[in-house]
């Protein structure tokens, strides 16, 4: 546990398990994103970038009930965590509509929402959520995983860069997701410690 003071005069507590560096979310020899994977390679470093950070989005997330996911802790935006996996799963699902050209609608993004006015403190739309966040990581993981180079260009739609319209490397499109995943993440960190204090890595 740890107590920062605020400019205000106020001070905040601010909570972590780890015991070896307090500002960290768990020890290093506990954080799960960690592994023994040598990376060797392009693909390697773009897969495994997209894994710690899917996982980081999972650690922000953990242990909160309905309302504390649906928080909208920064206002005026109307961001939450629950917002981000909802918003995650639609990137995922972009991702296949624009790499595999698969017919994959919208499940909560419209004109005017952006997939936060429906992110409400119901356990029931927390567990859709993250249930239709695992399919579609699921479903971008075996697509990747069935293409060997990363130069294929995509069979749908594009709408990355200044170029909308045209020919996008796979490549370019893990690195878009990634970076994604990356922001999303910064978020993340801080709407967690609005919530309850948790900080770290």
């Amino acid at each position: 546990m740890d107590s920062r003071a605020h400019d205000n005069g106020t001070t905040a507590t601010r909570w972590t398990v780890a015991t070896v560096y307090d500002d960290m979310w768990v020890d290093p020899d506990d954080d799960p994103r960690e592994t023994d994977t040598e990376i060797v390679d392009e693909r390697g470093t773009l897969i495994e970038g997209l894994r710690h950070y899917r996982l980081t989005v999972e650690m922000k997330c953990a242990g909160l009930d309905a309302e504390q996911m649906a928080r909208r802790s920064v206002p005026p935006s109307t961001m939450s965590l629950l917002g981000l996996v909802r918003h995650l799963t639609e990137d995922e699902r972009h991702f296949r509509r624009v790499m595999a050209g698969e017919d994959a609608p919208k499940l909560y993004r419209t004109d005017d929402d952006g997939d936060w006015n429906g992110a409400v403190a119901d356990p029931a739309v927390v567990e859709d959520a993250w249930k239709q966040w695992r399919v579609e990581t699921e479903l971008t993981d075996r697509f990747v995983a069935g293409v060997a180079d990363l130069g294929t260009t995509n069979a749908g739609f594009s709408d990355f860069g200044a170029e909308a319209g045209g020919e996008i490397q796979l490549r370019d499109v893990l690195a878009a997701h990634v970076n994604e995943y990356a922001r999303h993440c910064g978020h993340a960190d801080l709407l967690r410690e609005c919530v309850d204090g948790r900080v770290g890595q």
